[in-house]
């Protein structure tokens, strides 16, 4: 149960917010770049927790395995990671185990989870101030109505781009996580129901669903150019990939991404002055 703290004058004393970011060792320099983009911005401390996927198995919270003819893991990788559930092909470490995050939060009090591919622009804490208020509600995320589109069949590492209801919807969610709708997801859900059953949020009605602006989770490639991002999320890849100098690799998607690999980059080498001072 939440509880009231207060310091020696009787005044509450505010828990910190907690930010989970999905971990995957193959993305470290993109963790340490959003972690950096966080401490940039934000106006006030909070709590922020990587999800290892290893971690969480040594304790027993995550069992779920890919089918072990997937190569993807392999240092040149040939194919896509399946799903020992549904045979569905995914790409992350943490494709499942965000959805731990009500349960590791003690299913009490507000926590986002972020994929690892982002970078914040501005204060991560207006989130949680702007939004929430969210008795009624289990968690909020940009309702985005996604369509790959074009010629894009491929994402990181050569992995496949697949459609599905509510695409990326999940890879960036306040949650609730006191809400009872909660009570419908368990520990053993996140590790044997099919992704899509996930992904799509089956254990809560619709209406417990609430929605974002778009500038929180901002797409490269899809998200409308006019609008001003505070959180940018790329979809296919991202500036770690390549040459530093963005001449080879990865590259965005329309011309009008080019600002936001050009500030990632920006970030990355102000870390790496840091480290070299």
């Amino acid at each position: 149960m939440l509880r009231t703290v207060t310091n020696c004058h009787g005044q509450p004393i505010r828990k910190l917010d907690s930010i989970y970011i999905g971990y995957d060792p193959r993305e470290q320099r993109a963790v340490e770049v959003l972690i950096n983009s966080i401490e940039r911005h934000a106006s006030r401390p909070l709590n922020v927790v990587t999800l290892n996927a290893e971690a969480l198995r040594r304790v027993g919270l995550y069992r779920r395995a890919p089918h072990v003819d997937s190569t993807v893991w392999a240092e040149t990788p040939v194919d896509h990671m399946k799903d020992s559930i549904d045979g569905r092909p995914f790409s992350t470490e943490f494709s499942f185990s965000r959805f731990l995050v009500p349960f590791l939060n003690q299913l009490e009090g507000l926590a986002l989870f972020m994929d690892c591919d982002m970078y914040f622009r501005g204060d991560p804490c207006r989130l949680f101030d702007e939004f929430g208020e969210m008795e009624d509600l289990a968690l909020r995320c940009v309702q985005h109505q996604y369509d790959e589109g074009g010629n894009l069949v491929k994402k990181m590492y050569g992995c496949p781009q697949t459609s599905y209801s509510r695409k990326n919807w999940s890879s960036f969610v306040l949650y609730n996580c006191g809400h009872p709708g909660h009570h419908n997801l368990t520990v053993d859900d996140v590790n044997t129901k099919p992704g899509n059953w996930l992904h799509n949020f089956r254990w809560l009605a619709d209406d417990e669903i609430g929605d974002l602006p778009e500038e929180w989770n901002w797409l490269d490639g899809h998200s409308p150019l006019e609008v001003e991002p505070i959180n940018v999320h790329f979809t296919s890849g991202g500036p770690w990939f390549g040459s530093e100098d963005g001449t080879s690799g990865w590259q965005p998607q329309r011309e009008g991404d080019q600002k936001y690999c050009d500030e990632w980059r920006a970030l990355a080498a102000a870390l790496d002055t840091v480290a070299a001072a």
